[in-house]
């Protein structure tokens, strides 16, 4: 396989932590477009069609997906900015939500503050406070 990979002229990975392009991140994102509803399971009929498909993936997964590590906001709304407005407005929905039935809560509504930096692989020595946006 190491044979056929350099006569491709593809570099090898050795799974390296908080490397954006290694294979462990790379199957991550496979994962998640393989299970997105309607990935063809039987393969593309032609290379025009799996770039057509994954151009779809793209801008959904930009543009739609909820991320968890970012507040259940999408990939645009946190590079634009927007994110802020949206985790405010959430905010204020759950204080609403408890305010209007204080029984149905048991201590402090979800913390929807805006994250500072994510990290897709953090490193075990980073300190905590510089692990939570994109």
């Amino acid at each position: 396989m190491l044979a056929t990979l350099q006569k491709l002229g593809i570099a090898s990975s050795f799974s390296r932590p908080g490397v954006s392009d290694d294979n462990a991140q790379a199957e991550a994102f496979f994962r998640t477009l393989k299970y997105r509803p309607g990935y063809p399971t039987k393969g593309f009929l032609t290379l025009d069609a799996a770039r057509q498909w994954v151009c779809k993936f793209v801008s959904w997964y930009n543009f739609e997906h909820r991320h968890s590590a970012i507040k259940f906001v999408t990939p645009a709304q946190r590079h634009g900015g927007e994110d802020v407005a949206v985790l405010l407005a959430r905010d204020g929905l759950y204080q609403q939500a408890k305010a209007a039935r204080p029984e149905r809560w048991r201590g402090p509504t979800r913390d929807w503050s805006r994250p500072g930096v994510v990290w897709l692989n953090p490193a075990p020595d980073r300190p905590k406070e510089t692990e939570t946006a994109v």
